[in-house]
């Protein structure tokens, strides 16, 4: 199983009138969880890009378990689901600076894109390059 934590602050700019952080947030953390997991891997999404292959998300889901406010340090845990043979899915937890409160969880799944936008199996690179992190 590939894991990464990223911490990351909530900024006023995130919240709506009620203090709380707007929901569509949540899933711009996902994206930064997921650029940060494959960072600490070792390769960054601009090189997956750069090798020809996007990853649109085609599917995303987030429940919302306990609000996020501002200032709040929050804990983004990314998990690569390596069990997804045609796409790539990865699972989040989105939790308080103690870890003791799970504020979402979701997931989102992605194609492997060619730049002129035509799904396609996946790269060679970045199985064996996943599968190099998985041994």
């Amino acid at each position: 199983m590939l894991t990464n934590r990223t911490a990351c602050r909530v900024r006023y700019g995130d919240t709506d009138r009620m203090g709380y952080a707007y929901y569509a947030n949540y899933l711009r953390w996902f994206e930064i969880g997921r650029s940060e997991l494959f960072r600490a891997l070792g390769m960054t999404y601009r090189e997956i890009e750069d090798n020809g292959i996007l990853l649109p998300v085609a599917e995303a889901h987030c429940k919302y378990l306990a609000p996020a406010r501002y200032d709040d340090l929050i804990i983004i845990e990314t998990t690569l689901d390596a069990a997804i043979k045609g796409a790539m899915k990865f699972d989040y937890r989105v939790l308080s600076e103690d870890e003791i409160d799970l504020v979402a969880e979701g997931y989102t799944k992605h194609p492997f894109v060619t730049p002129d936008g035509k799904v396609t199996r996946p790269p060679k690179f970045l199985r064996d390059f996943i599968a190099r992190k998985l041994s």
